[in-house]
């Protein structure tokens, strides 16, 4: 009878150790979540590997990136994305006065004369606009952190430049409503952008979640103006050249999940 009673307690016990030592096999899970990105950066034009002409030659870098990321996480760590993009300089056309002499006076310091006289002091930029989607995956390098870890990823859209021309109270016609297009240098066309980084989601908090990368970006472009005066260029009419821009840049992106944290797998044996 004490045997038995032993050899119950003995179960007993096994069982409970048993039971306490699945509670310590704990792994946690990747996460299956829809994700909307906040992204900052700083965009280069290469100069040896673009068309002449293209971005590099118009404007002056480096522009600043701004843009909002749409992402789906699967638990596989695969991602596919959609992006938008806002790329704007700071009054950084080149030889803004050689390219436009019909535009600005002709004396030792040119200006943009005003209706009234005065200086309309134009502030001459570039500004583009992106649309890509795309996908990757997130190469986990820390198993306490599945879903952080080498990201890689490709994406292609359109994308679409032009200088923007801001004028003060002043009136100069010569720069507003239609006679822009002939000195915008509009142009678009496709793009495919290459990407590598580290993405960081954050085991406890949905608030700190981001990803920072290393991007290329392809754009093969066309003027869509029927007509453009650039001196510099010697255009005054048509431009048919098809433009290639490489451009690469450092980009930062705070990420929001739509769902929370990651659960966590029980693992029994």
């Amino acid at each position: 009878m004490k045997t038995r009673k032993a050899f119950a307690l003995f179960l007993l016990l096994a069982a409970s150790l048993s039971s306490a030592q699945a509670q310590l096999k704990i792994g946690q899970d990747t996460l299956a979540t829809p994700i909307i990105g906040f992204n900052f950066g700083t965009l280069f034009p290469s100069d040896n590997l673009s068309t002449e002409n293209g971005m590099h030659d118009l404007y002056k870098s480096p522009f600043l990136n701004f843009g909002i990321e749409g992402f789906y996480k699967f638990k596989s760590n695969w991602l596919v994305s959609i992006e938008g993009d806002l790329i704007i300089g700071s009054d950084n056309l080149r030889d803004k006065t050689v390219r436009m002499p019909s535009v600005y006076s002709h004396d030792y310091s040119p200006i943009v004369i005003g209706t009234n006289g005065t200086d309309a002091n134009a502030t001459c930029y570039n500004r583009a606009l992106a649309l890509r989607i795309g996908g990757g995956h997130i190469f986990r390098i820390n198993s306490n952190n599945p879903n952080s870890g080498i990201v890689g990823r490709l994406s292609g859209g359109i994308i679409q430049q032009k200088t923007i021309f801001m004028l003060n109270d002043v009136n100069a016609p010569q720069l507003q409503d239609d006679y822009t297009r002939l000195y915008d240098h509009k142009r678009r066309g496709v793009s495919l952008t290459e990407s590598i980084g580290y993405w960081f989601m954050s085991n406890h908090s949905n608030l700190i979640n981001l990803y920072v990368a290393f991007e290329i970006t392809q754009c093969w472009n066309h003027s869509v103006r029927g007509y453009v005066i650039d001196d510099i260029m010697g255009l005054r009419g048509p431009d048919n050249t098809k433009y290639f821009d490489l451009i690469y840049g450092i980009k930062l992106c705070w990420m929001f999940p739509l769902k929370g944290k990651t659960a966590y797998d029980y693992y029994f044996y």
